[in-house]
């Protein structure tokens, strides 16, 4: 099988999750989520990524709707709605559908996502589902951990891409163990290819720790950031803050 093609530049999606967060906390429809995604666009991101849960603590339903819409005006931009395929998600992808849809295996009430599918156990449940985005159209990327024996499983389920869940790198950023724990994100990366799949990245990744994983990972097509990205657009504005994430890119696909 014939690995996907290495991108000129990888794509930069912007999780605007958080900007839902803080508009939750009162009754003002500020934060405007779409007008982040929006200013995020135009300062040069490929895409909007979104992760609505089921009890919709940040993104709703209407936000969903409104960013799809403003896509439409951004040809050559990505939608990106994430999720677990066994509660919302799939709701939002037969209504929208995005350019891609990632799968990722959150309990209902979960903080955040801290863990990749266990394909031995769900990819029964799973390969039926990628099937029905195929059919609308809807690239799926499968959230995993850094394991390259998994890769094989996910490809032969019928994924595109697997978004390799980077939170362990980035806890191990600038600790004796980075190495070891990069290398593992090297040969993830690297199987996945081997198997025909693209690879995405995202989770605590920042401005910091990026350009240093690109480095050791080569080939990425996407990473989607949002904590990190929000948490410097509040400081620095959005604008500012999307184009020296594009630095940290550039300083690795320019080298």
């Amino acid at each position: 099988m014939t690995p996907p093609a290495f991108p000129a530049r990888t794509a930069l999606s912007a999780n605007v999750n958080k900007v839902a967060l803080l508009r939750n906390t009162r009754h003002l429809g500020i934060p405007s989520v779409t007008r982040a995604a929006a200013l995020c666009l135009q300062a040069g991101a490929a895409g909007i990524t979104v992760h609505p849960r089921p009890d919709a603590r940040h993104i709703r339903a209407d936000d969903v709707y409104e960013i799809a819409d403003l896509l439409q005006a951004w040809p050559g931009r990505e939608f990106n709605i994430e999720g677990n395929p066994f509660h919302n998600l799939m709701d939002f992808v037969r209504a929208v559908r995005p350019q891609q849809a990632t799968f990722v295996p959150d309990g209902e009430g979960q903080f955040t996502s801290d863990h990749g599918w266990n394909l031995a156990a769900d990819a029964a449940r799973l390969a039926p589902l990628v099937a029905e985005c195929h059919a609308l159209g809807v690239r799926v990327s499968l959230f995993m951990d850094a394991d390259p024996d998994a890769m094989p499983a996910a490809r032969a389920l019928g994924a595109d891409r697997v978004e390799l869940y980077t939170e362990p790198y980035a806890a191990a950023w600038g600790r004796p163990g980075q190495p070891e724990v990069l290398a593992r994100f090297t040969a993830a990366a690297r199987a996945a290819q081997d198997s025909g799949l693209g690879v995405n990245a995202g989770h605590d990744l920042n401005r910091d720790n990026l350009a240093d994983f690109l480095r050791a990972v080569p080939g990425v097509l996407e990473v989607s950031i949002g904590h990190a990205l929000i948490a410097d657009a509040l400081e620095l504005g959005y604008e500012a803050a999307v184009k020296d994430y594009l630095r940290c890119i550039d300083a690795v696909h320019l080298l």
